[in-house]
């Protein structure tokens, strides 16, 4: 009798949680992300979160672009009939690694506290630190919901390989976005492509979806750390300088001298870029970056370019804009090389001060509708 009664526990149990699991799937597991406590009773991050060191920055990288935005201050409800609304999107150089949220470009911009069409600009850091176009467009392609006035898209020559496009992390996470970006805008990418992690129906199970919910309800726990500190990553005292002195090697992502052609490169995606903002002013950036003075600097510029790819580069882009329209700003060369951090690219406070400056004449000459 007990064993009876045990086995039929045992298979109405089964039978309840199969259905509670077919459920879960029927609801999109990924929809889950728009659940936040931010902005409700957390404050809204400054930045998307982004970290592995979660004991000290309170803080965790995810890939759930639902609830990268919900936690994010752009998502504190509607849009004020007052704000003159820039988004800033990019890699790592525009979230601001080392930097502090008000250090950053979006911050110095906010701090300036600059009026533009009779509102208040309000600049918002949508930046994440991985370098790849198609990681920036699905970004920018949800951001449009929260009606930009204008968009600021900084772009450095390493988020153009073709074979740059699918290795960002949260582009391989999210196939389902990245199949749609090549449905409506024609993007160079193969969906098939084995980078892209397609989940089986098994992933999407309440068992296959345990990591990324556990990442859900930690991104919520953080909150109170993150409302009460303002912390979101680390700051170490002493950190590896960014090299100065190079190697000979002159191949950039198995390319050899002398003709750099257009096909190894995704300009498709700055198209599909200008596409997705419509009618909303589209700023370009190419962000600054080193150029050394050391050893081998005759043939790079920095441990990223050598100097011919990078050269070529910035003809085709620039030829490109021009033919295209569009609002251009070349900044390559702004800062000097004393003014960066860990990287080629990741500015000190007073690097980002100079980049502040070029970028918010440009912004005020901008026409108002």
């Amino acid at each position: 009798m007990n064993l009876k009664f045990l086995r039929n526990v045992f298979l109405k149990g089964l039978i309840l949680f199969l259905m509670v699991d077919l459920v879960f799937v029927a609801v999109n597991p990924a929809s889950l992300g728009e659940l936040s406590l931010y902005n409700l009773l957390f404050t809204g991050r400054q930045r998307f979160p982004f970290g592995e060191d979660s004991s000290q920055s309170y803080n965790l990288s995810l890939f759930n672009l639902d609830a990268m935005f919900a936690s994010h201050i752009i998502a504190n409800g509607p849009k004020p009939a007052d704000e003159y609304r820039i988004i800033v999107i990019g890699d790592s150089s525009i979230w601001g690694i080392l930097l502090r949220p008000e250090q950053t470009l979006s911050g110095q911009l906010n701090a300036a506290g600059l009026s533009l069409c009779g509102k208040k600009i309000h600049v918002y850091n949508l930046g994440y630190p991985t370098i790849s176009l198609t990681k920036d467009l699905m970004v920018l392609d949800y951001a449009m919901r929260y009606h930009p006035d204008l968009i600021i898209w900084a772009v450095t020559l390493e988020a153009f390989p073709t074979d740059n496009q699918l290795s960002s992390p949260i582009v391989a996470n999210n196939a389902g976005k990245v199949d749609d970006l090549i449905a409506h805008y024609n993007l160079a990418l193969n969906q098939n492509d084995p980078a892209i992690m397609h989940p089986s129906f098994w992933d999407d199970t309440l068992i296959g979806q345990r990591r990324p919910l556990a990442d859900l309800f930690r991104l919520q726990m953080y909150g109170v750390l993150w409302t009460a500190t303002g912390i979101d990553q680390t700051y170490p005292v002493e950190y590896q300088h960014t090299q100065t002195d190079l190697n000979a090697d002159v191949s950039y992502h198995n390319l050899q001298p002398p003709t750099l052609e257009g096909s190894e490169l995704a300009f498709t995606e700055l198209d599909a870029g200008f596409r997705i903002a419509g009618n909303t002013p589209l700023i370009l950036i190419n962000e600054p970056m080193l150029i050394s003075a050391g050893k081998n600097s005759d043939l790079r510029y920095n441990f990223l370019y050598p100097r011919w790819v990078y050269d070529q580069w910035r003809e085709m882009i620039a030829v490109r804009a021009e033919a295209g329209g569009w609002k251009y700003l070349d900044l390559w060369n702004l800062v000097p090389a004393d003014e960066f951090t860990n990287s080629a690219i990741h500015l000190n406070p007073s690097g980002e001060s100079l980049l502040v400056g070029r970028v918010e004449q440009f912004i005020m000459q901008q026409s108002c509708p």
